[in-house]
This record gives structure tokens, sequence and C-alpha cells, in this order.
């Protein structure tokens, strides 16, 4: 079986990932921003009168990409203070 290569590695200081590490993980930010961009440029119209469509035409896509970074990063998430490796320190 082939090793599965991160798109995304987390960061060294804080929660989360950071920027992608990979091609794949560069296109789906790509995919991300054309999403939001059409999203947005099919309520924007209906912003006034329909804010709640708007925040979903920006939630959903954001949610998604949230999910894929999840997915794809390195090592689990969890709060780090500058630690190299990805064990326990205690």
């Amino acid at each position: 079986m082939t090793k599965q290569v991160p798109w995304f590695r987390v960061k060294t200081y804080g929660y989360g990932a950071g920027l992608p590490c990979h091609w794949q993980g560069w296109a789906a930010v790509a995919i991300y921003a054309l999403a939001l961009a059409a999203a947005i440029s099919v309520v924007a119209p209906f912003a006034d009168s329909h804010p709640f469509a708007y925040a979903l035409a920006i939630g959903i896509p954001t949610a998604l990409l949230i999910f894929v970074v999840w997915w794809k990063s390195d090592a689990p998430w969890r709060w780090r203070w500058g630690e190299t490796d990805d064990k326990e320190q205690g």
C-alpha cells in the first residue's frame, strides 16, 4: 500500500493547519476560492433582502474547506507549543 501524502501540515504553534504543502492542497484552496466567488456572485444581488442566504453562500464552502484540511492534514489537530514531533510532551 502506498503512503498517504498529506495535503496540509499542522501548525507548529497554535491550533489547526497552515498553508498547503502539496499540489492537491493548493488545488483545494483554488476550488474553494472559485466556489466562494461563484456563490457570492449569485447571492450578492439578494444580500439585502436575504442575509441568511448570503451567510450560507460563505459558510458552506468554508465548512467544506475546513473539513478537507482537517481530513488531509499530516497529524491530528491539537494545540501546539512549538514541539516538532507529534508525541505528547509531559
